[in-house]
């Protein structure tokens, strides 16, 4: 059965980072770990033994990664900001690596537009987000029938999903990420609207 520390994740959770998880385990399928939860990007200053919530996560984060590689080979997650790409590769680092897939649905992109970004090593496919979820997204990208999703659990949701944004081969036009600091719109409040 492969582990957690055989993986790339190994890096990451060495580091706090892998929060929140609501699956974190291996899929079934052979040498692959998955992961399902949010990816702390900048920590929050600790006083003494408080335990304080990261300042900056990328959420909703769908993941996987295989036994004895050094990256991740696939990774879907949210920001709020589009800003805050440069901050989660470099808080990933070599984990990230020219030949995953990663996906990107930022909140403050055009809803009309969609995007490929290189960063360092690797390239992220950034795209527009509404108000629905990285999940349902994903599936919505890669044509896959929720119907079909609904009978496997969540470690076969995970698989699928995978297996399919690694085979993904659509491109989307190219912007640097200073481009992209130039043509976001402004950061939502998230907790607008919401009751006190």
């Amino acid at each position: 059965m492969t582990t957690l520390d055989q993986t790339a994740f190994k890096q990451l959770e060495a580091e706090k980072r892998l929060q929140n998880p609501v699956f974190k385990a291996a899929t079934g399928e052979t040498g692959r770990f998955g992961f399902r939860g949010e990816i702390a990007i900048k920590f929050a200053p600790q006083f003494a033994d408080e335990a304080r919530p990261p300042e900056l996560t990328a959420d909703q984060v769908i993941a996987v990664a295989q036994e004895g590689k050094a990256g991740i080979d696939f990774m879907a997650a949210y920001l709020l900001s589009f800003e805050s790409l440069k901050p989660l590769a470099e808080a990933m680092g070599p984990t990230l690596t020219p030949d995953g897939k990663y996906f990107l649905f930022c909140d403050n992109i055009d809803l009309s537009t969609r995007y490929q970004v290189p960063y360092n090593d690797a390239t992220f496919y950034v795209l527009p987000i509404s108000e629905a979820t990285v999940y349902n997204e994903m599936l919505d990208l890669l044509y896959l029938e929720r119907i079909d999703l609904k009978r496997l659990d969540t470690a076969g949701k995970v698989n699928k999903i995978a297996d399919s944004a690694m085979k993904f081969s659509g491109t989307f036009p190219t912007m640097s990420y200073e481009e992209g600091l130039s043509r976001m719109g402004p950061v939502r409040n998230p907790n607008e609207g919401r009751p006190v």
